[in-house]
């Protein structure tokens, strides 16, 4: 857990106080990624548990989350936790891997009685898929250097004799936010990733932040273009909104099958029109989006 400095403001003190948490089933559950990436999350929440009402926050503004400290990722994700709490979100999923790894923990000790779920890289899927035992794991800098990361790499490595190769893609997640997600300079992106990981052997590819199955087409092409077959692609974002759903009927939370139509909102730090864009795009949905803001305290630059 990041040590919280003596001069700056702690984790629960951070926003605005939200109201005791008192779910019903009737509520939203509340998404949120440092951009468009956990809309690939929302896809399969939507598929598999149609009936639930969503709100979506997407910190785009504040983009990316990777190159900051864990610490300021954070308080940012506690702050936006905080808001879709206020908002009456009964769930929370951290669609975004870097958030997950900076402040889930944190999240859990906040609201102790609301599901959470978080997301992490495929590595146990991605162990059980592979033939000839070489898993590639594409993500951002800040996740493949993670403590958890790497600690639950050596176990799965250890237990199943998978070896992992490790590939930072920097830049990756903000070219899929400019939504050109099959031109020249991304294929060109992808290419510069992958092609050393299918060089060295591997036979399945971890797609370990929630913006790369967005462009799973193009990955495809790239794969096809360098004169590979058969190579497994794995995507956690089924497996998150099977565990959101247990969650929900654990605590009898699951929405009626026979209530009202389902809703959808959306919120941005950024461009209103950029995330309806990108709903409309990549979820073929139009709900209504907002701009907001989660400014900090000038205290709160750390946790």
């Amino acid at each position: 857990m990041p040590t919280i400095h003596a001069n700056m403001t702690p984790p629960s003190e951070v926003g605005t106080v939200c109201p005791p948490y008192s779910p019903s089933s009737d509520a939203p559950v509340g998404i949120f990624d440092s951009g468009v990436g956990g809309l690939s999350i929302l896809r399969h929440i939507r598929a598999q548990l149609p009936h639930e009402h969503l709100i979506y926050v997407a910190d785009s503004g504040f983009a990316p989350y990777g190159d900051k400290p864990e610490d300021v990722v954070a308080v940012r994700s506690l702050a936006i936790a905080r808001f879709l709490v206020a908002k009456g979100a009964k769930a929370l999923v951290v669609a975004c891997n870097t958030a997950t790894v900076s402040a889930v923990k944190l999240m859990r000790v906040q609201f102790p009685a609301m599901p959470i779920v978080g997301v992490e890289p495929g590595l146990k899927p991605a162990a059980a898929a592979t033939r000839n035992g070489k898993v590639g794991v594409l993500a951002t800098e800040r996740t493949l250097a993670g403590a958890k990361f790497l600690k639950l790499r050596d176990q799965i490595a250890e237990a199943t004799g998978a070896q992992f190769l490790l590939q930072p893609c920097q830049g990756l997640a903000d070219q899929i936010e400019t939504g050109e997600l099959d031109s020249q300079e991304m294929l060109a992106m992808l290419r510069r990733y992958i092609a050393p990981l299918l060089a060295d052997g591997a036979d399945t590819l971890v797609l370990g932040c929630t913006h790369y199955p967005l462009v799973q087409a193009s990955i495809e092409q790239v794969i096809a273009s360098e004169g590979f077959r058969d190579i497994a692609l794995v995507d956690t974002g089924e497996a998150v909104a099977r565990q959101l759903g247990r969650l929900l009927d654990a605590g009898g939370l699951l929405r009626a099958l026979d209530a009202e139509p389902a809703r959808v909102e959306g919120w941005t730090s950024a461009s209103a029109a950029a995330l309806s864009a990108a709903f409309n795009s990549l979820v073929g949905i139009d709900p209504e989006v907002a701009e907001t803001s989660f400014a900090l305290p000038s205290t709160a630059g750390h946790i």
